[in-house]
């Protein structure tokens, strides 16, 4: 079921449809798979049958902290949030912790992963793939992408972790942070998928076309570099903002995303073949933190009106 595009469904606003409206938006935009980010048993309960596949997350840092320091934390929650569900919902994956800080990850990610793999195995549940979802700050020396290489120590013990398990690594993939951080050295085109540059890196002589296919090639070179080739990556995280900041536009957000859904089944350079890749995120949250640009991620309006056309194709 490789080359699935998918949506994330961020929940951090007060004026959002129901789940059970949410899931008929998906379907009837014929997207095919969904991340939560933590186990909303209303939005499982929504999936129920749905043929939606789903990347469930297990919430804070600081349920990923509890869930490693206790094994029958990892059981309980298996039991909460994966037993009653399994048997109607695709779950494909299991997202244990996303984008969780360096200082914590070392001792922490591992341990969890592992705990609430053991937890699935003794209830009887395969298939369930467990993983981690990182930011792309993890990988260092991004180009050429093939110097890519784990920022951290931990991430190669996660790497290898995951080349055991046959499991994927979940990774956030950010044109636009890149491109905001340095017009000056990146085209809006060669982040936006639109034609007019070509990059090739020096270390293999591929050729890129776009800035995403180069950074999430950077994560194959670290996953090699850590004794850990064999591990896949799904794009967990990868959108562009239509308002709020820098390069923050309606056509920008439209050129990337539709540019992202389109590419999910060439794949890149480095691998080809299908890229699971889940764009982020389904509405404008109006209660998200941060910069501006935070609130307007979405596809669509808490009306379920579109923010600017786009096409998942079947």
């Amino acid at each position: 079921m490789g080359g699935v595009h998918g949506v994330c469904y961020g929940m951090v606003g007060d004026n959002l449809p129901s789940p059970g409206d949410v899931v008929q938006l998906y379907k009837s935009n014929n997207i095919k798979a969904m991340r939560i980010y933590s186990p909303d048993h209303g939005a499982l309960d929504a999936l129920r049958g749905s043929g939606i596949a789903l990347i469930l997350d297990v919430g804070s840092v600081d349920d990923v902290r509890r869930l490693a320091g206790d094994p029958s934390q990892a059981v309980a929650w298996v039991q909460a949030n994966v037993q009653p569900y399994h048997n109607d919902v695709i779950i494909r994956y299991i997202a244990v912790g996303n984008e969780v800080p360096p200082g914590d990850a070392a001792g922490i990610l591992v341990p969890a992963m592992s705990n609430v793999s053991a937890a699935l195995s003794s209830a009887g549940i395969d298939g369930i793939k467990v993983s981690t979802a990182v930011r792309f700050d993890v990988v260092a020396n991004t180009f050429p992408p093939s110097n890519g290489v784990f920022a951290q120590g931990y991430m190669g013990d996660v790497a290898r972790y995951l080349a055991s398990t046959g499991a994927p690594l979940l990774a956030n993939v950010y044109p636009y942070i890149a491109y905001r951080d340095d017009p000056r050295d990146i085209a809006l085109n060669y982040a936006t998928f639109q034609p007019g540059t070509t990059v090739t890196d020096s270390g293999n002589g591929l050729t890129y076309t776009n800035l995403f296919d180069a950074m999430v090639d950077a994560v194959y070179a670290a996953l090699e570099k850590a004794g850990a080739g064999s591990v896949g990556v799904v794009v967990s995280e990868s959108g562009w903002p239509s308002a709020g900041g820098f390069a923050a536009t309606v056509d920008n957000a439209q050129r990337y995303n539709q540019g992202v859904v389109n590419h999910v089944n060439q794949g890149t350079p480095k691998r080809s073949g299908v890229l699971e890749t889940y764009v982020f995120a389904m509405f404008n949250e109006n209660r998200k933190p941060g910069d501006e640009i935070e609130r307007h991620f979405g596809l669509f309006n808490p009306d379920k009106s579109p923010v600017y056309p786009i096409t998942f194709p079947n």
